[in-house]
């Protein structure tokens, strides 16, 4: 079968040809037919991501596809059924072996492009607004690079939790995009971020994807009682939080990583992914895909996220 592997750690992924796995005690194999494509992808690729798996190793973190063989000890799940998978690894292949407690059987109204494209992005978006930040009917949300695959579900589940959403992105056309999910009010990159949310009224809670100097602006521009999540650093600098800030207008910052609760709290990645796909069920939610490429283009896939030139998820199908 075909996978996109990274053979040596630091090394450039390649499509190789590789032998079909089988699957062990507790796991299940998936014809994979969509998977789709994260930043942390690319931090794989330089070894910096927390989670990197020791190489050799196939990327790919969320898949959705037909298991059709189950190891042994699986007993709720079939050949046949069609599920979802927030894996880690594994998933730009023809076929994968995954632990059968991570899959989640998708409702006949969900296609598996967009099984795919919902699971890190909503999840991040649905388990840091609700479950971390506790965000409120009528509270404002300043959403951060809010085109992006993470941002634009950020605005898209504030709007459907009741808040007023200010989307910040780079470009009349990714700006178009965040005001199509439901964004509020605008702000172009080039424009002062900190007065312009200022002049908005402030923001009760910061969803910043990209870090930098844009989490300080965030910073400055949060209300009284505010709460900020520092979901990514995409603009590639961590920032330092000055603590005395946070204790003079009484801030909190609020560390969220989703994959983190796949170790200790699994049941909240479970139970929001199920909610996600219910909520998809009734349309409540439209994952936005600019791109669909097959596995011989996975590297133009990530290219696309180098480039920042995707708005939304890009989905690859082996």
């Amino acid at each position: 079968m075909l996978a996109y592997r990274i053979s040596i750690s630091g090394a450039t992924a390649q499509l190789c040809d590789i032998d079909v796995p089988r699957p062990a005690k507790g796991q299940v194999r998936v014809a994979i037919k969509a998977c789709g494509l994260n930043f942390a992808d690319l931090l794989m690729q330089k070894g910096t991501y927390q989670d990197t798996p020791p190489a050799p190793f196939t990327q790919g973190m969320e898949i959705a596809g037909i298991i059709d063989e189950v190891g042994p000890n699986v007993t709720h799940l079939n050949p046949g059924d069609r599920v979802a998978i927030y894996s880690g690894q594994g998933g730009l292949a023809e076929y994968g072996v995954f632990d059968a407690d991570r899959a989640i059987p998708l409702p006949d109204s969900i296609g598996f492009e967009e099984a795919a494209a919902i699971q890190i992005a909503y999840g991040t978006s649905h388990i840091a607004l609700d479950h971390r930040a506790r965000l409120q009917p009528g509270e404002t949300l300043l959403v951060t690079g809010a085109a992006g695959g993470v941002g634009l579900t950020a605005v898209e589940i504030g709007k459907l939790m009741g808040a007023t959403v200010i989307a910040q992105a780079r470009g009349a056309d990714k700006l178009a995009v965040a005001q199509a999910a439901g964004a509020d009010h605008l702000i172009d990159a080039s424009e002062d971020l900190r007065i312009r949310v200022k002049d908005l009224g402030g923001a009760d809670v910061v969803y910043d994807a990209i870090g930098g100097d844009v989490f300080k602006a965030a910073f400055r521009a949060t209300n009284p009682e505010g709460r900020l999540l520092p979901i990514g650093f995409a603009g590639g600098d961590v920032p330092q939080i000055p603590a005395n800030h946070l204790l003079v207008k009484n801030l909190t910052v609020i560390g969220f990583y989703i994959g983190g609760y796949l170790t200790f709290r699994p049941q909240i990645v479970q139970d929001s992914f199920e909610t996600l796909f219910r909520w998809h069920s009734e349309g409540r939610i439209k994952p936005h895909i600019s791109h669909v490429l097959p596995l011989s283009e996975a590297e133009k896939g990530l290219q696309l996220l180098r480039d920042r030139t995707a708005t939304g998820k890009i989905v690859i199908t082996p």
